[in-house]
C-alpha cells in the first residue's frame, strides 16, 4: 500500500500509422495509460493533424454484447470477465454473423420462453387459489359443479389452466368442478357456455367439491413447478450449447470496443499517429518497451514529469490492498484526492472502526454481525450472477469489519448480548450508563464517556491537521502550511483553546488558565492570519508584475480574516464537540440492553427469553444502523474537512479490466 497517491508521468508518443493497431493491442494488453486528448500541443502543432471517424459503431458493439449477456443471464451462466480477453484474438467484428447468431439462438427460445410464461401464470393463479382458500376467502373465487356436452374435459381443462384455474371429475354422474378467480368470471362464462356447461345448485356437492379441490391444489402446485423447471432445464441446455460461441461473439466486441476506445484519443498525420497518457511511474519502463516492439523500434517516445504539468491534470492512482476496499470505496465515494497528497484510506478505516467500536461495542452483537458478512460474502462468491439486495457486496466486506470492531470494543467493556459475562479490560460501559460502576473503575459516570469521546475527537481532528501540513508541505504551499486556519496558526490557536477549556474544567469551572504566555500567543496568530492574503498579494505581485488595488485588498482581507476567527473559535470547538454523539450512541445502546434486560427478566421464562433476542435484534439493526451512518458523518464533515481537498481528477486507465462504464 501507498502511503500517498502513485507518482505519475505524462507520455506522448509518435509512431508509423501502418504499426498503429499494434500499438493498440500492447497498450489495452497492458491496461495502465490513462489517455488524455492532444489539446495540450501548440496550435501550430495541432494544425497538422487530425482525428479519423470509428470504423466501427460503438453502440452498435454494446448492443450486440449486452444482447450476449443477456443470453447467458438467461442460461444462468456466469458473464466472461477479463479473463476471457485475448488481444492476440482482436479482429474486426462480423456485426451480420453475430445478429444472426444471436437472432437464430433467440428464435430457437422463444417456445421455451412461452413455456415458462405459461407455467408462471397457472402458478401464480393456483398460488393465489391456495392463499384463498387457507384465509377463507371465498368471495374471491368462483366454484361451480356441473356437466358439459361431449367428452371434452381435456379440452376445457387446459383452457381453464391458462387462467390459473382447475377443472376437476366430481366422480358423480359426470359431474366437474370448475375453480377459477372472481376476477375472471367474464372470460371464464363464455368459455363454459361454449362447451354446454350446466349448472349444479346441490349444496352437497359444492361442499364436496371444495375438499376435493383442497387436496388437487397442491398436485397442480408441483407439477406447474415441475413444467417450469423443465423449461428452464431446456433454456438453459440451449444456450449452454452456444456458450463458446456467445463468448467468442463477447470477447470479440469487447475488444473492438476498448480498441475504439484507445483509438479515439489518437490523432494523425499523413503517415504517423500521435497519443498522450498517463502512467503511473513505476510502469513507464515496461510502457516505452511494449510500444518499442510494437511498432519495432519506429517511434519517438517523450515523457512529462508530473512536476511540470498544473497538478490539478495529473490523474490521481491509489493503491490499497484489497482488504482495505471498503473503506477505499468511503474514499471514492466522497471524492478524489489530489495528486501527491496522502493517501487516507488507512486512516479512513482507523477512525471508522474506532467510532463505531465506541458507539457499538458488545462481543455478542459484533459476533452476529461478523457472521452475516460471512455468510453474504460466501453467497455472493458462490452466485456470481446474484442482484445485489439491501445488503450488496461493499456493505457485507464491511460487516466483517465492523462485527471485529465491536467484539474488540465489547471485550473491552465487558459486554455480551448486553450481559456482563465476563470482566472489561478497560471498564464496565454499560454498569457505568446504568449507575453502578464497580469500586476501582477508570470511568464511574456517564461525563467520563462524554470526555473520553471528546478526546478521542481532539485526536481525530489533530490526526486531520497533521494530514493537511503533509499535503501542503508536498505542493510546497508554505504560506497556507503556516498561516491558515488549518495550518500551523491554526492547530495553535486549536491548541491554546483546548488548554484554557481543560484547565477550565479542572478548576472546578472557577476560573481559565492565566499564563503570561496564552495572550501573546493568540494575538501573534491572530496577526499572522491577518496578514496571510496580503503577503499572499505580495507574492503574486512579484511574480506576475500586476499590483493589486490596495482598497480592495484590505477589505477582501478584513473579510476573510473575520472568518477565518469565526470558523477557528466556533467551528473547532463544534467539531470537538460534535464527537459526542459517538458517547451518546454508545451511552442509547447501554440504556436500550439495560431496558430489554429488565424486561425480559420481569417477563421471566419463555416471553422473557423471547423479549431478551428480540431486544438484541432490534438492537443489532437499529444501533448498528445508526452507529455506521454516523461514523461515515464524522469522518467525512470532521475528519475529511481538515486535509481533504477532494480537487483531484480519478485515474481510469483503458484496457481489459477497463468496465464497460468506463469513459469513452
Amino acid at each position: 500500500m501507498n502511503l500517498f497517491t502513485r507518482p505519475m508521468r505524462l507520455l506522448t508518443a509518435v509512431v508509423l500509422e501502418e504499426t498503429g493497431d499494434a500499438v493498440v493491442k500492447a497498450l489495452l494488453k497492458l491496461g495502465v495509460m490513462d489517455f488524455v486528448h492532444l489539446n495540450r500541443l501548440d496550435p501550430s502543432q495541432m494544425e497538422k493533424l487530425s482525428s479519423r471517424p470509428s470504423a466501427i459503431n460503438r453502440t452498435l458493439l454494446e448492443d450486440l454484447r449486452h444482447r450476449v449477456e443477456a443470453l447467458l443471464r438467461q442460461g444462468h451462466i456466469a458473464l466472461p470477465t477479463s479473463q476471457n480477453l485475448d488481444v492476440r484474438r482482436l479482429e474486426r467484428p462480423d456485426m451480420e454473423l453475430y445478429r444472426s447468431t444471436l437472432d437464430e439462438l433467440t428464435a430457437s427460445l422463444l417456445s421455451i420462453k412461452e413455456e415458462q410464461k405459461q407455467s408462471n401464470q397457472i402458478l401464480m393463479g393456483i398460488e393465489e387459489i391456495r392463499r384463498y382458500i387457507d384465509e377463507d376467502k371465498g368471495e374471491y373465487l368462483d366454484l361451480r359443479v356441473g356437466t358439459i356436452e361431449g367428452d371434452r374435459q381435456s379440452d376445457l381443462a387446459a383452457r381453464i389452466s391458462s387462467f390459473g384455474g382447475l377443472l376437476e371429475s366430481l366422480g358423480e354422474e359426470e359431474k366437474l368442478i370448475s375453480l377459477t378467480l372472481r376476477r375472471d368470471v367474464a372470460q371464464v362464462d363464455p368459455l363454459l357456455e361454449k362447451f354446454g356447461w350446466t349448472e349444479s345448485s346441490d349444496p352437497a356437492l359444492q361442499k364436496k367439491a371444495i375438499g376435493i379441490i383442497r387436496t388437487r391444489l397442491e398436485g397442480e402446485r408441483q407439477r406447474a413447478l415441475e413444467g417450469r423447471l423443465k423449461s428452464e432445464q431446456a433454456a438453459d441446455s440451449i444456450i449452454a450449447a452456444k456458450r463458446d460461441d456467445l463468448f467468442d461473439i463477447w470477447s470479440n466486441l469487447r475488444l473492438n470496443e476498448l480498441s475504439d476506445q484507445i483509438k479515439g484519443y489518437f490523432s494523425y498525420t499523413h503517415n504517423t499517429t500521435l497519443f498522450s497518457g498517463w502512467v503511473p511511474a513505476d510502469q513507464a519502463e515496461t510502457v516505452r518497451q511494449a510500444i518499442m516492439m510494437a511498432s519495432d523500434g519506429q517511434c519517438v517516445i517523450e515523457w512529462t514529469e508530473a512536476t511540470e504539468v498544473d497538478r490539478a491534470e495529473v490523474p490521481v492512482a491509489i493503491t490499497s490492498p484489497k482488504v482495505l476496499k471498503p473503506f477505499q470505496n468511503m474514499v471514492n465515494n466522497y471524492a478524489t484526492p489530489e495528486y501527491g497528497t496522502v493517501n487516507p484510506t488507512i486512516f479512513v478505516m482507523v477512525a471508522y472502526l474506532s467510532m463505531f467500536g465506541l458507539m457499538f461495542a458488545d462481543l455478542g452483537q459484533g459476533f452476529v454481525l461478523l457472521i452475516a458478512g460471512l455468510l453474504f460474502s460466501r453467497s455472493y462468491k458462490k452466485n456470481p450472477l446474484k442482484s445485489e439486495g439491501m445488503i450488496t457486496r461493499n456493505v457485507a466486506n464491511l460487516l466483517i469489519y465492523l462485527g471485529l470492531s465491536s467484539m474488540l470494543f465489547g471485550i473491552l467493556f465487558g459486554s455480551t448480548f448486553g450481559l456482563e459475562l465476563f470482566p472489561a479490560l478497560w471498564f464496565p460501559f454499560e454498569a457505568v450508563v446504568a449507575g453502578h460502576a464497580p469500586s476501582g473503575s477508570l470511568v464511574t459516570d456517564v461525563y467520563g464517556i462524554l470526555g473520553i469521546t471528546i478526546k478521542f475527537g481532539i485526536v481525530i481532528i489533530y490526526a486531520g491537521l497533521i494530514l493537511n501540513w503533509i499535503n501542503l508541505t508536498r505542493k510546497r504551499a508554505f504560506l497556507t502550511l503556516v498561516l491558515d486556519k488549518n495550518g500551523i496558526v491554526g492547530g495553535l490557536l486549536f491548541g491554546i483553546g483546548l488548554y484554557m477549556g481543560f484547565g477550565f474544567v479542572n478548576s472546578g469551572y472557577h476560573s481559565f488558565p492565566s499564563q503570561r504566555w496564552i495572550a501573546p500567543a493568540v494575538a501573534i496568530s491572530l496577526l499572522g492570519l491577518f496578514l496571510r492574503p496580503f503577503i499572499h498579494a505580495f507574492i503574486e505581485a512579484k511574480e506576475s508584475g500586476k499590483r493589486p488595488a490596495i482598497g480592495a485588498l484590505v477589505m477582501d482581507g478584513v473579510m476573510e480574516w473575520l472568518v477565518d476567527v469565526l470558523e477557528i473559535f466556533t467551528g473547532y470547538l463544534s467539531n470537538t464537540l460534535s464527537f459526542m454523539r459517538v458517547a451518546g450512541l454508545g451511552i442509547a445502546h447501554a440504556s436500550l440492553m439495560e431496558s430489554f434486560r429488565q424486561l425480559s427478566g420481569l417477563a421471566g421464562g419463555a416471553g422473557g427469553l423471547a423479549i431478551f433476542i428480540l431486544g438484541n435484534v432490534l438492537v443489532i439493526v437499529l444501533e448498528g444502523l445508526s452507529a455506521g451512518i454516523q461514523s461515515l458523518r464524522l469522518n467525512y464533515y470532521e475528519f475529511f474537512s481538515r486535509y481533504f481537498t477532494g480537487k483531484g481528477v480519478a485515474y481510469r486507465p483503458v484496457g481489459l479490466t477497463t468496465t464497460s462504464r468506463s469513459r469513452s
